[in-house]
C-alpha cells in the first residue's frame, strides 16, 4: 500500500516560499494547480501524490488542479469554496486566526448535556455568527456541547449536511474557515464544547470529484444505502484511509473542535487488521493534544464493543447514540409502533431497563431486521450512552417533521422529558425543543431537478414503512426535500423562548437538579435500580447513605393508586422520610397542581406525570 509522510498533509499550505499544493491521484497522468488563471506543473513521487510550490500564490488565491492538461478541479482537500462545489478553491491561511481559547481543557462525556443543532435552519440568517447570538441563552438553559449538524461544502442552498462533498471546507453559505473559528472560539468562553457531525461512510452524489482523482476512494466489496462505499481495506486503500484520518484530525486541530459525532459507522466498512475507526480514534486524540476530546458513534446496530479501549478489542470511541430509549419513549407517549418501533412497546420495563443498563438489545433477536441486534455493555458508565427523545432524524422522519411535543399529550411530554434529563445517560436536546418549538424539521436537499426528484421518491418509500404514511393521501403531502419553503418553514423563531415559558421553565429547572443534585450529577448506573409500579408507571431509585436517596417515579398512564405498595423500592431508607423535590405538574410548567403521591396509607400517582422525591432524616 502506498503511504504518506505524517508531517504532509494534502492542500494548500502557505510557506514562506509561497504556497505549497499537495494531491493524490492515481488517474492522472499528469497535473497542473491553476491559481489565478496561470497553470504550474507538478511532480508526481512514487505514490501518486502530485505537488509544487506556487510562488506567486498568497491566501486568497483562487485555483484548481488540471488533470493531464484537460479538465480543472477543486481540491479534494480544498479549506474553503467560496462559489460552491463546482467553483475553484480558495487559498486559507489556517494560521491566521487569533484564538482565545488557550485555557480551554477540551472535553470528556461526563456532565454533558448535548445540544443538537443545524447551522442552516438555527436562525433565520442561517449562519455560524448569526447562531453565536445564543450562546448566552444555550449556557444559561444548561446546556454544557454543541453537536453541529455537518457543515462540509454541499451542493445547493440548503441541505442537512449528509451530502457532503468537500470535506475540508466549511459550507460557504454558513460563513468561512475563520467564521467557523470564530464560532468554536465564542463557544468556549461561553463555556460550551463543540462536537462536529461528520459522515466518513460515503460523500454526496453532487460535486464528489473524488473519483476524478482516484477510482481507488470508492470499494465495490460492500453494500451501501447512502453511494457507493469507501476504500478502507483494499487496493491502495492507504492513501483513502489517511484522507478520511487527518480530515478528523484537521476539524480537531485547526478548529479546536472538542470532538466528533461519526455518522452511521456500520456503513464504514474495514476488514483490515486496523480497523479505520480506531486508528481515527487514535490519532484525532494525538491531534488534540494536550486537549480532551469526545468521539461519539451513530451506530444503528449498537455495537456497544466499539466504546471499550483499542487495546481491549475495541475502538477507543466515547459514546453512542441509544436508539433503544429513543423508541421506547416514542412508543409510550404516542402509543404508535409502526414502521421500525416495532420491536419496542414503551412499558415501564424498557425505562427501567435502559436507566440500568443502556441498550435494550444487547444480543436478543430484533424482529424487524430479522436477526440480532445489540451487544452488551458490561463495565461501560452511563455517560457512553446519550439518550434523546428527540433528533435530526427522529422528527423528519414524521410526515410532517413534527416535534414530539405536538404528538402526545402535555403531561406525558413533560414526565418523558422528566425521565430524558434526569437519567444517569447523557442526555441530548435537539434544537428548539427546550421550548416546545412550534417550526417542524423535515428532511430537506436542494439538488438539481432531476436528483431531487429521486431523492422526493426516497423520501416517499421510506415512510412507507409506516403504515399510515403509505396511504395514497399522505404520500402526497410528504414535504419535497428540494423546495426552499421546506427548508425556510424549519428555521427557529426564538420570540417562541419568551411565548412557551413552561416548557422553558422546566428543561432549565430539570437541567439545574441534574447540574446541582449531588446524587443525580453522579451518573451512576451501578448505584441504581427500579421497579414497575403498574402498566404504565415505574420508579428508579438512586442509593446514596450520605446525600440520601433520590426517587423518580414516572406515570405515562391514568392516576395510578398503589394501596397496598408491595415494592420495597418505595420504601424509605431505616429513619427516614420522602422529602417532594420536584414535580412535573407545576403550574409553572402548565400542570394540574404539585401533589405529594405519597401518603400515609399508600402512594397515589397523578396521571401522565413525574415526581422527584429526596429522603431526608425522619426527625
Amino acid at each position: 500500500m502506498a503511504c504518506v509522510s505524517e508531517d504532509e498533509d494534502c492542500g494548500a499550505h502557505p510557506t514562506a516560499e509561497g504556497v505549497r499544493f499537495k494531491v493524490w491521484s492515481t488517474a492522472a497522468r499528469s497535473m497542473e494547480v491553476e491559481v489565478d488563471g496561470v497553470r504550474h506543473p507538478m511532480r508526481r513521487d512514487d505514490d501518486a501524490y502530485f505537488s509544487a510550490t506556487v510562488a506567486g500564490a498568497r491566501p486568497g488565491s483562487l485555483y484548481r488542479y488540471v488533470i493531464d492538461g484537460e479538465r480543472a478541479y477543486p481540491d479534494p482537500c480544498s479549506r474553503y469554496q467560496p462559489e460552491g462545489v463546482h467553483g475553484p478553491s480558495m487559498v486559507v491561511d489556517p494560521k491566521a486566526f487569533q484564538w482565545h481559547d488557550a485555557d480551554w481543557p477540551g472535553a470528556s462525556m461526563k456532565g454533558q448535556v448535548i445540544y443538537e443543532l443545524h447551522i442552516g435552519s438555527f436562525t433565520r440568517e442561517g449562519t455560524f455568527d448569526a447562531a453565536m447570538r445564543e450562546f448566552g441563552a444555550l449556557r444559561e438553559l444548561g446546556v454544557t456541547m454543541l453537536e453541529v449538524m455537518p457543515v462540509a461544502e454541499f451542493p445547493g442552498r440548503f441541505n442537512w449536511g449528509y451530502d457532503g462533498v468537500g470535506l475540508y471546507a466549511p459550507y460557504h453559505g454558513y460563513g468561512d474557515a475563520e467564521a467557523f473559528k470564530r464560532f468554536v472560539d465564542a463557544a468556549h468562553r461561553a463555556g460550551l464544547a463543540v462536537i462536529l457531525d461528520v459522515v466518513y461512510n460515503h460523500v454526496g452524489p453532487d460535486g464528489n470529484y473524488l473519483v476524478c482523482y482516484s477510482k481507488e476512494y470508492f470499494s465495490d466489496r460492500y453494500a451501501n444505502e447512502w453511494g457507493e462505499p469507501l476504500n478502507f481495506d483494499g487496493p491502495d486503500a492507504r492513501p483513502v484511509r489517511e484522507f478520511f484520518i487527518r480530515n478528523a484530525c484537521y476539524w480537531v486541530r485547526e478548529f479546536h473542535l472538542d470532538g466528533l459525532r461519526l455518522d452511521a459507522t456500520q456503513s464504514m466498512h474495514d476488514a483490515s487488521a486496523t480497523h479505520v475507526l480506531a486508528e481515527l480514534s487514535r490519532r484525532a486524540r494525538e491531534a488534540a493534544r494536550p486537549r480532551e476530546i469526545v468521539l461519539v458513534a451513530e451506530n444503528e446496530p449498537q455495537c456497544a464493543w466499539q466504546l471499550k479501549p483499542v487495546e481491549d478489542g475495541g475502538y477507543g470511541l466515547d459514546a453512542m447514540w441509544n436508539d433503544d430509549f429513543h423508541h421506547s419513549a416514542r412508543v409510550a407517549v404516542t402509543g404508535r409502533r409502526e414502521g421500525y418501533f416495532h420491536d419496542h412497546r414503551g412499558r415501564p420495563q424498557e425505562f427501567v431497563s435502559a436507566a440500568k443498563y443502556g441498550f435494550l438489545f444487547q444480543g436478543q433477536y430484533y424482529h424487524w431486521q430479522k436477526q440480532p441486534r445489540g451487544t452488551p455493555t458490561t463495565g461501560l458508565p452511563a455517560w457512553c450512552f446519550v439518550h434523546f427523545t428527540q433528533n435530526h432524524d427522529q422528527i423528519a422522519n414524521t410526515l410532517y417533521g413534527e416535534r414530539l411535543n405536538a404528538l402526545t399529550s402535555p403531561g406525558r411530554y413533560r414526565a418523558v422529558t422528566a425521565l430524558l434529563l434526569l437519567g444517569p445517560q447523557t442526555p441530548l436536546l435537539f434544537m428548539g425543543q427546550e421550548y416546545g418549538a412550534s417550526q417542524p424539521f423535515t428532511f430537506f436537499a436542494d439538488h438539481k431537478p432531476e436528483l431531487a426528484r429521486q431523492v422526493h421518491s426516497g423520501r416517499r418509500e421510506f415512510v412507507a414503512q409506516f403504515k399510515p404514511y403509505a396511504t395514497g393521501p399522505a404520500q402526497a403531502r410528504v414535504p419535497d426535500p428540494a423546495n426552499v419553503d421546506t427548508f425556510t418553514r424549519c428555521k427557529l423563531d426564538f420570540a417562541e423562548r419568551e411565548e412557551h415559558p413552561p416548557l422553558y421553565e422546566l428543561h432549565k429547572d430539570l437541567l439545574r437538579i441534574r447540574r446541582q443534585d449531588p446524587v443525580i450529577s453522579r451518573q451512576d448506573r451501578y448505584a441504581l435500580d427500579g421497579a414497575v409500579l403498574g402498566a404504565d408507571a415505574f420508579l428508579l431509585r438512586w442509593f446514596d447513605p450520605e446525600a440520601g436517596d433520590r426517587l423518580l417515579v414516572v406515570n405515562f398512564g391514568d392516576e395510578a393508586e398503589l394501596r397496598p405498595a408491595p415494592e420495597p423500592l418505595l420504601a424509605p431508607p431505616e429513619g427516614r422520610r420522602w422529602k417532594l423535590l420536584w414535580s412535573s405538574e407545576d403550574p409553572r410548567y402548565g400542570g394540574f397542581g404539585i401533589v405529594d403521591p405519597h401518603t400515609d396509607t399508600g402512594w397515589i400517582v397523578p396521571g401522565e406525570s413525574a415526581v422527584l422525591l429526596q429522603s431526608v432524616s425522619a426527625h
